[in-house]
């Protein structure tokens, strides 16, 4: 007889072992799944995290480091540089930890009060409080996979969870902190606390209050609330029982869209130049200080003057000594049709700003001195597409002018004589090397209206090329960053030529006879300046230099239409001087010293066109007298009628009394006048001549048959 249990005992163990091995294994690959299943994805690190942070702006400095202007270049959203833990006010950072978890510093990733409260609610059916810790939302914000869509289930809670606790044991509390309060969204595009501060406060996150932090606060579970449930939620975070200065703060913090207030927006058109790329902080050449002076220079002319008058303008001040851009003004807005346009490097037409260089040319060739005498009198000249017939701005003549007195009193029949001595392909090709870079064509294509600025040209270039002139005929680009390099400077005139055109360009009364004495032009210092009106009053410019600066000035309409009563010493050259004066207040301009290769001489001219002087002449060339060529030695042409000249017939004046003089100058002994083919006789007899209604032509002819002048008119 044996001890061994009955088969039903053994077999009865047997089922409990396999049971129980079942239910050990299940429960093991159960723990195995839903460590599968809660297992959270791989998190970054603090440092990898902030490293790859890209803010969507990126800013303008000043030269000494002042925040001049910045730049939106991401649109997906509105996020500034990373904000540190330190850089936010204490009471702000309390406030907001005190709101969205307040065990923050006590629980390590899981706040399990928090759990159970959120549990308790939900069985009670009460309203669903939230148990999400800090740093169950800073994982999410790492990991898209855990704030998808729809990832609100208990497996994704629990996914959040164990995260949360990865986070908590590689980062720091205040790591974690300040991730959140740079990763969540508080209204709109604003992410982070220090797009959400300047641009719903108008603050930095330094500055942030108690108060303006609970507001904040309020934002978080639902960014798009109105401001009375965003004043009602920050009333109750802060356990207040008068709630009026949480609606008015919600109603301010919600309001119109506010201009943000650390951000002064001194320099937005060459931001949206030099700002391509985000986080970008380029230190410019500009100075705050003088920035401002051109901005209220240019808006208070362009207010004076009117919008129905003209609407826009830009300014550009620039270091000599360095070529440094201390002022930059694309635009100032107001009236402007067009205020995103750059009028500092938009192309416009230069008008007679391209004359000093014109003059430089002719006198240091050899062609001309200041004292010569040039003829401002009618001329017309032949082109490919036609006579060519250049008029003055006043549409008068002054009749013989000494060169000095044509360049600073702006006359154009001067400037063209001039040109034809010079050459247009020759003046075209100096253009370019004193870098204008807008004539693309070969001289032919600009032709003789090259000397009155039928070239377009930027403000830029206008304003380098003036300081070439103070520089002594040396041209280097101009500086507008701390990077930009130093160009080596190239000769483009020789010192002395630049000199004496400076000179004449700083004689006030050379220009009395066109402007008066009493202009803009006109400092209480030492300074040359030009002024420049384009083709149909669609530009004007005024650009000068003293020993220290250059300053150009550009108004006109963007769109290209002209202005409206706004002359050549109305528009830009009060903004000039304005200007001028500013930047010049401790230390006025100052005369540049005579170069070497200068002379001196006391000139008179015998016509008693012009009073005595002292002149500059290049060494060699100096003159004690001028006296007007006989008219024997000059080329014989016709003085009048004036080419293009169009006469209406009065209905009420016989015929026979509606006769045009005919003018010749020159020797015209010998030659002979032929109108429409039929002659008129000898040209020194000045015949008057009955033409009828049409277009006539009038030649005159050498004594060979030759003809040496012709001109075209009609009568009407």
């Amino acid at each position: 007889m044996t001890d061994e249990p009955p088969a039903e005992g053994r077999r009865f163990r047997l089922s409990w072992s396999r049971a129980a091995f079942g239910l050990l294994v299940a429960l093991v690959l159960g723990g195995v799944a839903l460590d599968y299943a809660t297992w959270p994805p791989p998190l970054p690190s603090y440092r990898t995290v902030k490293a790859a942070w890209q803010p969507s702006e990126a800013w303008l400095y000043d030269r000494h480091g002042e925040l001049i202007d910045s730049s939106r270049v991401n649109f997906k959203a509105r996020r500034l540089a990373w904000t540190s833990v330190a850089d936010i006010a204490p009471a702000a950072r309390k406030a907001l930890v005190a709101a969205e978890d307040h065990r923050f510093y006590h629980h390590h990733g899981i706040d399990w009060w928090a759990i159970l409260g959120a549990a308790r609610d939900r069985i009670e059916g009460k309203r669903r409080r939230g148990a999400s810790t800090l740093s169950m939302q800073v994982a999410a914000f790492l990991s898209p996979r855990l704030a998808a869509p729809g990832s609100r289930g208990m497996w994704d809670k629990l996914r959040q969870m164990r995260a949360a606790r990865a986070l908590e044991r590689g980062w720091s509390k205040d790591q974690i902190l300040e991730a959140y309060l740079n990763l969540a969204g508080f209204r709109g595009e604003a992410q982070g606390i220090g797009a959400a501060a300047l641009g719903l406060f108008g603050k930095t996150p330094a500055s942030l209050t108690r108060d303006d932090a609970l507001l904040l606060a309020a934002l978080l579970p639902d960014p798009a609330a109105d401001a009375p449930a965003i004043a009602r939620r920050a009333c109750a975070l802060a356990g207040a029982t008068d709630c009026r200065i949480y609606e008015a703060g919600a109603a301010s913090m919600l309001g119109p869209a506010r201009q943000l207030a650390l951000d002064p927006g001194l320099a937005p058109h060459l931001a949206q130049h030099l700002l391509t790329q985000p986080g970008m902080r380029i230190t410019t050449t500009l100075d705050a200080h003088v920035q401002r002076i051109a901005i209220t220079a240019l808006k208070r002319q362009l207010q004076g003057l009117g919008g129905d008058r003209v609407r826009d303008g830009a300014v550009v001040v620039v270091d000599n000594a360095s070529g440094d851009v201390l002022a930059y003004v694309g635009g100032v807005g107001g009236a402007s049709t067009a205020p995103a346009v750059d009028g500092a490097s938009s192309y416009r037409q230069a008008g007679s700003t391209l004359k000093p260089f014109l003059y430089a040319e002719a006198i240091e060739k050899g062609y001309l001195t200041p004292a010569s005498i040039l003829d401002d009198s009618p001329v017309q000249l032949d082109t490919a597409s036609g006579l060519y017939v250049p008029q003055n701005y006043d549409r008068h003549f002054k009749g013989p002018v000494s060169a000095r007195k044509a360049l600073a009193g702006s006359l154009n029949v001067p400037a063209v004589r001039t040109l034809l001595l010079v050459g247009v392909e020759s003046f075209r090709d100096r253009l370019w090397d004193t870098g204008y870079r807008g004539l693309t064509e070969d001289g032919q294509y600009y032709g003789y209206s090259l000397a009155l600025g039928s070239a377009e040209v930027t403000l830029m270039e206008q304003v380098a090329a003036y300081r070439s002139l103070e520089r002594g005929g040396r041209w280097s680009p101009l500086r507008l960053t701390k990077d930009d390099p130093h160009g080596k400077p190239r000769a483009v005139t020789t010192p002395q030529a630049a000199w004496i055109v400076a000179d004449m360009l700083s004689d006030p009364n050379a220009r009395v006879a066109t402007f008066g004495f009493n202009t803009a032009l006109r400092l209480p210092f030492w300074a040359a300046v030009k002024t420049g009106t384009s083709k149909a009053m669609r530009d004007n410019w005024c650009i000068g230099f003293s020993d220290r600066y250059t300053v150009g000035v550009w108004v006109g309409n963007l769109e290209g239409d002209p202005m409206r009563a706004v002359s050549g010493t109305s528009g830009a050259a009060p903004v000039w001087r304005d200007v001028m004066v500013a930047i010049h207040e401790d230390d006025p301009g100052k005369a540049p010293p005579e170069p070497e290769g200068v002379e001196q001489r006391r000139v008179t001219f015998a016509s008693g066109s012009e009073q005595p002087r002292t002149e500059y002449f290049l060494k060699g060339t100096g003159q004690t007298q001028i006296v007007l060529a006989p008219a024997e030695s000059r080329r014989p042409h016709i003085v009048s009628p004036v080419s293009g000249s169009v006469y209406a017939l009065d209905p009420d004046i016989p015929l026979d009394r509606q006769r045009l003089a005919i003018s010749v100058s020159g020797d015209a002994i010998g030659h002979r006048l032929e109108l429409d083919k039929r002659d008129l006789g000898s040209a020194d007899s000045r015949p008057l001549i009955l033409a009828g209604p049409g277009m006539h032509r009038l030649r005159l002819i050498d004594a060979g048959g030759k003809v040496v002048d012709q001109i075209r008119f009609t009568i009407r």
